[in-house]
Order: C-alpha cells, then structure tokens, then sequence
C-alpha cells in the first residue's frame, strides 16, 4: 500500500461539531486528543454521573436521530468550544468545564432536536476516557478512495464530514482498509492496531452542508458491497505525533 494523511479531525463535544487538526499527539491507550471529552446525555439515558462510566451511544444525542447535528463545526480555544451550524449560520461559544454554562448550551441544542425525540438532559463526561462509539477507547480511519467509491454508486457527492472520522487516508485502493482487521499501522511516530470495522448509521445520510437528509448512504453501501461498513477502528499501541501528509505503513 501507498497511503498518506489527508485530514486530521476531532469532536470534543460527542456528535456536536467537529474540529479539523494539523497534528495530534496520540498516546497508548487513549483515544484522539480531545476527541468526544464531552457528550450529550439524553432524558431517556442510563449514564450515572455519580460513577461515570462508558455508556453505548444510544444514552446520547447524535446525529443518527437528529441529523441537523451533522452541520455543526467546532473550534475548542482554551476552554472556550464554539459550534457553528452551516446551515442556519448560528453560532453558540461556552465553556464546557463551567457547569454554570450547561443549561444555556442545551437550551441552544434542543432546537436542532426534533420533538419526537429524547432531548438533552445533561452535558456529561467520563474522567480519562473519550466517549467513542466503541467500549475500548479507539481512533477511527478512513479511506478517501472508499468513500469516492461510495460518491460514483450514489450519484451525488459524499462528504467526509458526514462520518466523523478522526484520521482519513488517500493513496489506498478502495476497501483496501476492510482487510486490515488484526494488523498494525504506522502512521508518523504511532502506531494503531486495526480491531474492527465501523458499522455506519442514518446519522451520514445527512448533508454537513445543511443537516438536511438527501443521500441513502446505507442503501447504496449493501445494494453495492453487502455490507453497511465505512472505515475501520484503532487501539493505538504506540504513542507518538502524527500529522497532514504523514506517509501510512502496515507492520
């Protein structure tokens, strides 16, 4: 394989904004520096914030009941996270680590929620662990020729935005990522080992350009390859820098 790093991203705040980087310092163990630090727990959610542990995505607001959510974009300056909706142009700045500011920031939230939906009920986080869609702390990668594989079957262009992916990789042939399940990456000083791949929900059939539906992405992924699948999940094993442009190698 020849492959590089095109986009580095992160989303403090689980599944409200996504913030682009040119580096990031990954670190065994962990997920992607200040990768889902924060999320959003919903009225119906079983999340216990006297003991604060991993919960599965369905005690959070996402994108997959409320896909207006797709079109936020983030930027986290200092402690102050700022969201920005590409399609209502509204913008909301707070400070997470503030319990004062909660309520102001869910209050804002609950408009982009549709109403037969659980609402935000609290803004929660786990200590020393990022709120991924998976129950060991993981960084997801994605491939550029894949998801132009995905665009040429719709008909319609495909964002990236759409699957809140942390590292996207070009240079790779398509799927070439789903025969990685159980090997190692080295990308820049780290390294990843591959362990499963991302089932993907409604949350990416919605344009990050407007929040509005307008691509079957789910359809087009099992009409054409059988299988609902984009991108695949990490453990990093090895802490180290990576950055835009860093060339990939399979141990």
């Amino acid at each position: 394989m020849a492959g590089c790093v095109t986009h580095l991203f992160r989303h403090p705040i689980k599944s409200i904004g996504r913030e682009p980087l040119p580096h990031a310092d990954l670190v065994a163990g962990k997920t992607m520096p200040g990768d889902r630090v924060w999320a959003v727990a919903n009225d119906l959610s079983k999340f216990d914030p006297e003991n604060p542990a991993w919960v599965s995505c369905a005690n959070f607001i996402r994108g997959a009941k409320a896909p207006s959510l797709v079109a936020f974009s983030a930027t986290l300056r200092g402690s102050t996270y700022t969201i920005t909706h590409a399609g209502t142009k509204e913008t909301y700045s707070f400070t997470p680590d503030d319990p004062a500011q909660h309520a102001g920031f869910l209050a804002f939230l609950a408009q982009y929620i549709p109403e037969n939906r659980a609402m935000p009920k609290a803004l929660v986080k786990v200590p020393e662990r990022g709120m991924t869609d998976t129950d060991f702390p993981s960084v997801s990668i994605l491939s550029q020729s894949s998801r132009a594989a995905l665009a040429g079957a719709a008909g319609k262009p495909v964002e990236m935005e759409r699957f809140r992916g942390n590292i996207w990789l070009e240079g790779l042939e398509p799927w070439e990522e789903r025969q990685w399940i159980g090997k190692r990456l080295r990308i820049g000083g780290a390294e990843i080992l591959i362990r499963e791949h991302i089932g993907r929900c409604v949350a990416t059939t919605a344009n990050p350009a407007s929040g509005e539906t307008d691509v079957d992405t789910l359809s087009v992924l099992r009409t054409n390859w059988g299988h609902t699948d984009l991108g695949v999940y990490g453990e990093i094993v090895k802490s180290g820098r990576i950055a835009l442009e860093d060339r990939v190698e399979i141990l």
